[in-house]
């Protein structure tokens, strides 16, 4: 029910691994299905679709949940959003 969608400099390995790690911490999710460009991770707190395209050297990172955007979920993906820099160097932020 919330889309996100963020264009990233990191490259496709380290987008999947900040997304797996903070989806099964923050999110207490796990991996249910996986493609070629997107996963989903599922839980008691909802669905999480991710698309991941490289478009040269950025990424455009489309992320979909079953929940509104005032749930716990929705709350961790932005969090997540927040961790994928736009430009090489960018500093996280909380």
């Amino acid at each position: 029910m919330s889309d996100y969608e963020r264009l990233t400099a990191l490259s496709t390995s380290e987008i999947w691994a900040r997304t797996d790690e903070i989806l099964t911490t923050r999110g207490e999710l796990a991996a249910s299905a996986e493609g070629h460009h997107s996963r989903t991770w599922s839980g008691a707190e909802g669905t999480v679709h991710v698309d991941i395209h490289r478009h040269g050297p950025s990424a455009v990172v489309t992320i979909r949940t079953d929940r509104l955007r005032t749930s716990k979920i929705d709350g961790v993906v932005r969090h997540l959003m927040n961790q994928l820099p736009y430009q090489p160097g960018d500093p996280e932020r909380e």
